[in-house]
């Protein structure tokens, strides 16, 4: 991650496939988070990136934690 304070987060998930299957898992829970690999970052370093704004309330940010919560589950990158 960049030093200093930005709203980009990323979410790092390792494979390619995976954050290919997390952002399509996300994208079935109603949330857009695009997944970032090679060659757009290192091999072995793909990502879901998401980005915070101000203009995010709380209902905005539980919902897309669930999201992430169900979607992590359906791709065995939580149990």
């Amino acid at each position: 991650m960049l030093a200093g304070e930005h709203p980009i987060v990323p979410v790092m998930l390792g494979e390619a496939e995976t954050a290919q299957a997390m952002s399509a898992a996300l994208f079935k829970e109603g949330v857009l988070a695009s997944g970032f690999f090679f060659p757009v970052v290192p091999k072995g370093r793909a990502r879901i990136r998401t980005q915070m704004s101000a203009a995010l309330t709380r209902a905005d940010l539980d919902f897309a934690l669930a999201a992430f919560a169900r979607a992590g589950k359906s791709v065995g990158v939580l149990s």
